[in-house]
């Protein structure tokens, strides 16, 4: 069953690079789908995030994130280092701005997958990004998502939940949507839009 696409059409090859933010709610299948894309085109650069959030086993430094304390967190913010950040779960994440420049400066594909408020301040901060919403097939798919996972607590999912109606009512506010009927389809279809094939 192929992804759908609403909205913005890519650009033609060889226009400029220009920032392309994934977003959409908790449970849609964000990650799957940059780890599926990434994994065909490695040459698309994902933002490493930094955090205030200790690493959990097997993190390492500078890979899945830079892990920084408070006080580094706060200099950050400060000094106008981070392109994007939010607070999630007492823990703050921030897009190191500096690496997302060079990066499209040198003409590199670049992919951020961040949450809605952090979309909307890089709307805020970098108007001719490209924000791309990751939406589910239905609200029963995402809901069977969440409460498959078997992880979370139900007072955990319902928060989930919640903040997924709030992101879904913000669709509107994004370039162009795709639909997660397909890992394989929607990859391809981000990476027609990132000029990548």
């Amino acid at each position: 069953m192929p992804a759908t696409s609403r909205g913005t059409t890519p650009k033609p090859p060889g226009a400029r690079q220009r920032l392309t933010v994934l977003s959409g709610p908790s449970g849609v299948g964000k990650s799957t789908v940059v780890a599926h894309m990434r994994k065909q085109h490695p040459e698309v650069w994902l933002s490493v995030s930094a955090t205030t959030r200790p690493p959990r086993p097997g993190e390492r430094d500078g890979v899945q994130y830079f892990f920084v304390s408070d006080e580094e967190f706060d200099k950050l913010v400060a000094n106008g280092e981070l392109l994007e950040w939010a607070e999630f779960a007492g823990n703050r994440y921030g897009t190191p701005r500096a690496a997302v420049m060079e990066r499209l400066a040198a003409g590199e594909p670049v992919l951020l997958e961040i949450d809605l408020q952090g979309a909307r301040l890089v709307r805020t901060s970098m108007p001719d990004a490209l924000l791309v919403f990751l939406a589910p097939p239905s609200w029963e798919e995402l809901v069977r998502r969440l409460t498959g996972r078997g992880t979370e607590r139900p007072e955990v999912i319902e928060r989930r939940l919640d903040a997924a109606r709030v992101e879904l009512a913000a669709e509107s506010e994004f370039d162009t949507t795709l639909v997660n009927t397909s890992v394989e389809d929607v990859s391809q279809e981000l990476l027609a839009l990132m000029n990548v094939v």
